[in-house]
């Protein structure tokens, strides 16, 4: 299929021609406290990412209140919690998203969300939301996608879990709604991913399999995962991120810091700029180094008249005398003048 060259989300192009565009997830760590919640947006703002984004739900809208095995996590971060503890703990409370809008829009940072369900939705478009993400657990929910994809705008879609069909169904489904604008991420649904289960060559064949743009929701430790699926041409980074790991939180363990974070963006956008483009020709930064490359050079003096031999010219550096490929020719000629240890040997000096 035909990938889309650009998208657009709050005026930022993305896609391949474009540096690679980096969201930061502040997802529950703010503690359960707007005032950390906005300090996070604060140091995020200053981390270099191009978008923030948060998670619109609430325990109820998410889940029930209910302890049985289903609603029970087993093992993991958050082994033996019902699922009901775990949103209550993590949810970013409704009332605190204009506070946060506004604040993003003082730091004239892009600030977008997850939403969950219908209420959300609505809520958001209230603040002008300028994107949506569907979550990884959401992707199968059609009549969300659908929702979505009703108010037009750019939608990012992570594909954890998710097979072939399923992701399929879920990008029909936004394009039969209105979304023109779309964006998928590999993502592996396990807090951390491990390295060796990432398979970051899923992101460009996502590209070329549902032409659109693709990238990676990034759940391992570090910036290496991330590096390596820009360097395979992905063109978005999610990754989670807190004000320190020691202050604990659902995706604490998770996540960067505002430093380790930097380091990402840098390292992705330093990796885009590496990629450029097949090419064999000297490039400006090469132009020093040229004159230090080997070539013949008369290595003892030679008198006028006397054969050129292996003794008195060599292939050494610097590189200002004939290539060394024409040694086989040189070797037998004779001297046309004296000829000076150090001289560059070039044909006018042969007779």
């Amino acid at each position: 299929m035909t990938m889309p060259q650009t998208i657009h989300i709050d005026g930022r192009p993305i896609g391949p021609g474009h540096e690679p565009y980096i969201i930061c997830e502040m997802s529950g760590n703010h503690n359960g406290s707007l005032d950390r919640a906005l300090h996070l947006l604060e140091e995020a703002a200053k981390t270099g990412a191009d978008a923030i984004k948060m998670q619109s739900y609430t325990a109820d809208t998410i889940t029930i209140d209910h302890d049985g095995p289903a609603f029970k996590i087993e093992g993991g971060l958050w082994d033996g919690r019902t699922l009901h503890e775990l949103y209550q703990e993590a949810q970013t409370p409704f009332e605190w998203h204009a506070p946060l809008f506004a604040r993003a829009r003082e730091l004239g940072v892009t600030l977008f969300s997850s939403p969950f369900d219908e209420t959300a939705v609505d809520m958001l478009e209230t603040l002008d939301a300028p994107a949506y993400k569907i979550a990884s657990f959401e992707a199968v929910d059609l009549p969300l996608v659908a929702y979505v994809a009703s108010k037009g705008k750019p939608m990012i879609i992570s594909t954890g879990m998710a097979n072939l069909e399923e992701i399929g169904d879920a990008v029909r489904t936004a394009q039969e709604n209105g979304c023109k604008e779309i964006v998928l991420l590999h993502c592996i649904s396990s807090y951390p991913a491990p390295d060796e289960q990432s398979n970051v060559r899923t992101v460009p064949d996502l590209a070329e399999r549902f032409g659109v743009i693709s990238g990676l929701s990034d759940h391992t430790f570090g910036s290496a995962v991330s590096v390596a699926s820009i360097a395979l041409g992905g063109c978005v980074i999610e990754k989670h991120f807190t004000l320190r790991r020691a202050d604990g939180g659902p995706d604490s363990a998770f996540s960067l810091e505002p430093e380790e974070f930097s380091t990402l963006v840098t390292d992705c956008k330093r990796a885009w700029r590496a990629l450029g483009q097949p090419t064999y020709d000297l490039q400006g930064a090469e132009s020093g180094s040229v004159q230090f490359r080997r070539s013949l050079y008369v290595v003892k003096d030679v008198a006028a008249g006397e054969a050129i031999t292996r003794e008195n010219v060599r292939s050494i550096r610097p590189g200002q005398g004939l290539a060394p490929k024409h040694l086989p020719e040189v070797l037998g000629r004779n001297a046309a003048r004296d000829l000076k240890r150090g001289e560059p040997l070039d044909w006018g000096l042969l007779a």
